[in-house]
């Protein structure tokens, strides 16, 4: 058997009141067996008998007698009065007395009555139950079994403008737009069919009677049933949460653009993400227009109307045709449109309904409309620090509601914040693009000419926050025939990165041009690395627990006569060698600091080299992206390098492909060199010893190899050169001489002896016996010059080919 419902019956009711009759004396004609028990008093002892006498204790005679005179005036009475109990005791019982008549002459008075407390709860149920229909802010909605409403209260009428006796007898959901009524009706008969009620399930409501205006409710549901179980209907409470819904989509959607907008500092990338938060949250189709200079990096101009780029696209529906102009091409709005009002005077703009004529044929406002459909427009400018960079264009065409005031509030918020997200973009761009600039303008343009090695070359900057490194490459051609390969990274980015790279590629070159060895061109460079720290920390420029200034570097010398590879690094990742037969190592290097530490030796290794091995030097953006494991980075880059025969750009770009990607947080250097061996006919060389004749016998040695080479326009003076260094070496060094001829790009001149004396270039007075010889030998040749090796010094000189003797 089912329980009784918590609520209280009318104590009233037949099976529940105790009742009885007075005469128009005030003597009991009737009486009950509920009376009996609530009194005490059986029928037969109050039967016949005034029920002033028996029933009302004389101390509450008075309230009694006016009741009764109240009675007698309004023909009824309602009241709580205490009647004495057959033990003597009182009982307060609430009362409803009623006056009967027969045959409009005999008079009588009926009574019910019930326990006080019993009228009162049931009166303040019956309070509660009226306050539900006529006062309660919530609605309540009550549906029969045959899913027909009964009764609604006022809080549903002021919710849908239509009075609440129209509802009654309506089908379920019949006010409603098709869709929103059939989903009212599933969510009714599930209750019922399921008994399992509903809560704070939150239902969008549109009416037929106004369709523009979306309502949200939350609505809860249960089933009524009777004492015996049998389903008497659904009730359904609904709370009109249509602002608050609206006042958390806001917060949300400012929530959602701190924390998507901004997290690229590139400007396109921050006006896509802009357009694609407000859709569809808060409008159909948005447009992101930026100004032109705001794209490029540059401050805008206060008052610029355009032209524009429109950088940030988003529409509803993948079906939903775009704005008609193409993403990134520039395009200039019409002069009466909203868009450029805004621009020109940073004033949002809100047209809550477009009128027909705005896409008539002569309207101009609507050409960049989405489609025909739309109806509701806002446009807001994009500003920063007092400057409009550009607008945000929002259009509504599905959703029927039209934009509102605090639509537009909202959009202006949005926007400001996206304005500073895109401004810090702007700056950022400007900063890279001057870093760029630097960086591009103190990096190789080209791969100087030189016969030792085939060089293929790939330079990506940084194109993702935080920025461009400073990382740089080069080729340097040195005396002999040999080549200076270079790859380094200087810590940090931004322009001071991009400076310093600068700075240390010069030294790299001057110390080149001493012939240096690998390993004391490093020692020059960590003393130039200490230097410039100590300038930096000496101006105050020296960041909190931050290094000023570091490198790692690397710088390799082959000699494509002799093959061997010298090599030496300073903390920069191991090269890559990958031989003729396609074997890819790592070559075995000193680790070596990085340049900055100060005080710590550099160590260099001599390699030999087979023509045609691949030496391929890099920087840590190819194997040092977050997203590859070291490991797994060189794995792929030994990969990519083991076809030493194919074409060396296609190497590259295979490396290029395979390891870096499409955005990538570090600079990448990527040096691939491919050694060559002179052939042994373009070399000769010969040991003097240091005797007077040696100058007559390199004389004698040049001329007839020259001539066998068929250079025999560069005899005079080679012979006069060859002479004048042996002379030198007898004159000035200890021990024999070795000459050596070169014929490549240029023809070479060397003569090497056991000495570290360094030979200078004077101008001879006119008393001088000597002195006039190196002189010679200057104004002779195209470049000459001295390097030092661990057994002596070697002087070297170039003579262009093509030359002419003197």
């Amino acid at each position: 058997m089912k329980e009784l419902s918590e609520s209280h019956e009318d104590p009233f009711a037949l099976h529940l009141g105790a009742f009885a009759v007075l005469d128009d004396r005030g003597v009991v004609v009737g009486w009950n067996r509920r009376a009996q028990q609530l009194l005490g008093y059986p029928d037969t002892a109050v039967i016949g008998r005034p029920a002033f006498e028996v029933l009302v204790d004389p101390r509450d005679l008075p309230a009694v007698t006016e009741a009764a005179a109240t009675c007698r005036r309004a023909s009824g009475w309602f009241g709580v009065l205490r009647l004495r109990h057959r033990d003597g005791g009182l009982v307060e019982l609430g009362l409803r007395a009623h006056e009967l008549s027969r045959d409009g002459r005999v008079r009588e008075w009926f009574l019910a009555g019930a326990l006080a407390s019993d009228v009162l709860e049931w009166q303040r149920d019956r309070a509660v139950l009226d306050g539900l229909y006529r006062q309660c802010p919530i609605g309540l909605v009550v549906h029969g079994p045959d899913l027909r409403i009964l009764r609604v209260n006022r809080a549903i009428e002021r919710f849908s403008g239509v009075p609440a006796d129209d509802f009654r007898g309506l089908p379920t959901g019949r006010m409603l737009l098709p869709d929103d009524e059939r989903k009212a009706v599933d969510r009714v008969r599930q209750v019922m069919e399921t008994g399992r009620p509903l809560v704070y399930s939150e239902q969008f409501a549109r009416l037929e009677q106004d369709p523009a205006r979306e309502r949200v409710a939350l609505v809860s549901s249960f089933r009524m049933e009777d004492p015996s179980g049998r389903i008497l209907g659904v009730a359904e409470m609904i709370e009109d949460i249509t602002e608050r819904h609206r006042a958390q989509r806001r917060l949300a959607l400012l929530d959602q653009v701190g924390s998507r907008i901004g997290t690229t500092l590139d400007v396109a990338e921050t006006a896509r993400e802009l357009a694609e938060v407000m859709v569809p949250h808060l409008a159909d189709h948005v447009s992101v227009d930026l100004l032109q200079p705001v794209t490029r990096g540059e401050e805008p101009t206060r008052a610029l109307a355009g032209p524009v780029v429109r950088l940030g696209t988003c529409s509803v529906g993948a079906q939903q045709p775009g704005p008609p102009h193409p993403h990134g091409d520039p395009l200039e709005f019409g002069p009466d449109t909203p868009q450029v009002g805004c621009l020109a005077e940073g004033r949002p703009v809100l047209e809550p309904v477009l009128p027909p004529e705005w896409f008539s044929a002569e309207g101009r406002q609507g050409a960049d409309a989405p489609d025909l459909g739309a109806h509701s427009l806002i446009v807001v400018p994009l500003a920063a620090r007092g400057l409009v960079l550009g607008v945000m264009t929002l259009w509504r065409s599905r959703r029927p509601d039209a934009f509102e005031a605090d639509d537009l509030t909202l959009a202006q918020e949005l926007g400001s914040r996206a304005a500073v997200a895109i401004d810090n973009a702007r700056r950022f761009t400007q900063q890279q693009q001057t870093a760029f600039t630097l960086q591009s303008s103190l990096l190789p343009r080209a791969v100087p000419d030189q016969s030792a090695v085939e060089v293929a070359l790939r330079y990506l900057p940084a194109s993702a926050a935080p920025g461009l490194g400073g990382d740089w490459f080069d080729v340097i051609p040195l005396s002999g025939a040999r080549v200076a390969l270079v790859v380094g990274d200087v810590v940090g980015r931004g322009i001071h990165a991009a400076a310093t790279m600068g700075r240390l590629r010069t030294a790299v070159h001057t110390l080149a041009s001493l012939d240096l060895e690998p390993d004391e061109v490093l020692s020059r460079l960590d003393d130039l690395v200490n230097l410039l720290a100590a300038e930096r920390e000496a101006a105050g420029e020296r960041p909190m627990d931050e290094q000023v200034v570091g490198a790692t570097c690397l710088y390799a010398v082959y000699d494509p006569v002799s093959g061997r590879c010298s090599v030496a690094r300073a903390g920069h990742p191991l090269p890559v060698v990958t031989a003729p037969d396609g074997r890819v190592a790592l070559l075995d290097l000193p680790a070596g600091p990085p340049l900055g530490l100060g005080g710590l030796p550099f160590e260099a290794r001599d390699i030999e080299l087979a023509p045609g091995s691949l030496l391929c030097l890099y920087t840590n953006g190819i194997i040092g992206e977050r997203h590859i494991d070291a490991d797994i980075g060189l794995t792929k880059l030994r990969a990519a390098l083991s076809r030493p025969a194919d074409a060396l750009e296609r190497t590259c770009q295979a490396v290029v492909d395979s390891l870096v990607p499409s955005r990538h947080s570090d600079d990448v250097v990527l040096l691939i060199a491919r050694t060559r061996l002179l052939p042994p006919e373009n070399v000769a060389s010969w040991s003097l010893p240091p005797e007077p004749t040696s100058a007559a016998r390199a004389r004698a040695l040049t001329s007839a190899k020259l001539t066998e080479w068929g250079l025999e326009h560069l005899a005079f003076t080679t012979e006069l050169i060859a002479s004048e260094l042996v002379t030198n070496v007898y004159r000035y060094a200890d021990g024999p001489a070795t000459l050596r001829l070169i014929r490549e790009r240029c023809l070479v001149c060397e003569v090497s002896d056991t000495s570290h004396t360094s030979p200078h270039l004077r101008r001879a007075r006119t008393t001088d016996e000597g002195g006039r010889g190196l002189f010679l030998v200057a104004q002779m040749t195209e470049r000459w010059g001295t390097r030092y090796t661990r057994e002596g010094k070697t002087v070297w000189t170039e003579q262009p080919l093509t030359g002419t003797s003197v």
